[in-house]
């Protein structure tokens, strides 16, 4: 009964750690990074201390909830902080715990020097043990950037094998690095502290459970909560950081390397923005759809009724580019009346519905003074099955739409050719 109770609480321990992690990671843009690095720090050195002293007894096995369910939660964020932010943010709080865990260390000798007033009878200070705690911390650390590293690396390696299946990399990749966390952290518990032997295989066990109970968790908010804000329209709250030199800055930032006319992003931000999308993309397992997008017979609109006319309908297409396609999506003026729009979370299939629906849309809203219709044609790429670099991408997408001028302009080209969807 007991140990039945001990799982339950070790069940509810873990969801509430990664609920309040998830949280503070989330929500980082608003309240700042810091906190959810604060957070993660200040429990280093409960998880220890737990790991060294504090056991409860499972089904499976005898097992410190400090070291199976925070350790191994602490490991998995550190994973959730390299998927959406980099590596030079992940190495942070490694460096931060390692230099911290040293200062312990290094303050518990100084301490030694002192000669302590007892202050209470039931309570003597113990340095010794502060000593032997802060070098297995720094062992714990040591272990931590190891473990960093390695389950970042065995992510993105089996990004080969199973590039769009995210939930699985991020399982595999847990059972891996904690595995080999346990051997090493196990060493030195047994080493420093006389931890039994038999204390392994339990701790072991409710790793491995724990990193299935983080894995069902990250899926749901990965699939049903991350993705679903990406595509979402700004808060109003938003409105008011708008106020401040940060967010003016930022907006000043914003406005670079937009095209005069049409308002959408040059090809200069293009070059750097679309590539930095396709492979942040590729890096979460998710699609990338490209779009080339050309008006059909334009030089004869500045023809025959000159040049501001032919501004007014580029700057029709721009916006319907801007009110059809999502927030998270990206659109450039390629040159000319070449538009291109960088889609990411988009397969080949809503590619083209989506391109579809651009050149239906332009087609019955842009028209000539006379009321005659401005179409245009797309040509339509993903990566990475037309390739995993921008240019390999945009390039077959380039061809496409050759091919759509081709075929009768007015159309869509995909993969499997002219595409007429309903």
């Amino acid at each position: 009964m007991m140990e039945t109770l001990n799982l339950l609480l070790f069940v509810v321990e873990a969801i509430a750690y990664f609920v309040l992690m998830v949280a503070l990671l989330h929500f980082r843009h608003r309240l700042g990074l810091g906190v959810f690095l604060t957070a993660l720090g200040v429990m280093h050195f409960m998880e220890t201390y737990l790991a060294a002293v504090f056991y409860v007894s499972l089904p499976f096995g005898d097992v410190s909830p400090g070291s199976s369910v925070f350790f191994s939660g602490k490991l998995m964020m550190i994973l959730m902080l390299y998927l959406q932010e980099d590596a030079a943010t992940v190495r942070q709080p490694i460096y931060g715990l390692f230099l911290g865990n040293l200062l312990t260390v290094g303050i518990a000798w100084v301490l030694q020097l002192h000669q302590p007033l007892q202050m209470s009878t039931n309570h003597t200070p113990d340095v010794d043990f502060l000593k032997e705690m802060g070098w297995l911390m720094v062992w714990g650390t040591a272990l931590l950037y190891v473990d960093s590293l390695g389950i970042i690396l065995l992510y993105e390696k089996l990004g080969d094998f199973f590039r769009r299946r995210v939930v699985l990399r991020f399982l595999i990749s847990g059972f891996v690095l904690l595995t080999f966390d346990q051997i090493g952290f196990f060493a030195a518990l047994h080493y420093f502290l006389d931890v039994p032997i038999a204390a392994f295989w339990g701790g072991w066990k409710a790793k491995m459970l724990a990193v299935c109970l983080y894995s069902a968790m990250f899926a749901f908010y990965e699939y049903r909560i991350r993705r679903g804000a990406a595509g979402s329209a700004r808060s109003i709250s938003d409105v008011f950081g708008d106020l401040t030199f940060r967010e003016r800055y930022n907006d000043l930032l914003e406005r670079t390397g937009r095209d005069m006319l049409t308002g959408v992003y040059d090809r200069t931000r293009m070059e750097v923005e679309a590539p930095l999308m396709l492979r942040e993309a590729l890096r979460q397992g998710l699609y990338t759809t490209i779009l080339i997008l050309d008006a059909d017979h334009f030089k004869d609109v500045n023809d025959g009724y000159g040049h501001l006319q032919g501004d007014e309908v580029l700057k029709a297409i721009a916006a319907r580019l801007g009110t059809t396609l999502r927030s998270s999506d990206r659109v450039f003026r390629f040159g000319g009346e070449e538009f291109v729009a960088v889609c990411p979370g988009t397969d080949h299939e809503e590619g083209l519905r989506l391109a579809e629906r651009l050149r239906w849309t332009i087609a019955t809203s842009v028209k000539t003074p006379d009321d005659r219709p401005i179409t245009v044609s797309i040509g339509v790429a993903t990566a990475d099955e037309d390739g995993v670099d921008f240019t390999a991408v945009l390039t077959a997408a380039d061809g496409r739409l050759y091919a759509a001028k081709k075929s009768g302009r007015n159309c869509v080209v995909g993969r499997s050719g002219v595409v007429k969807l309903s």
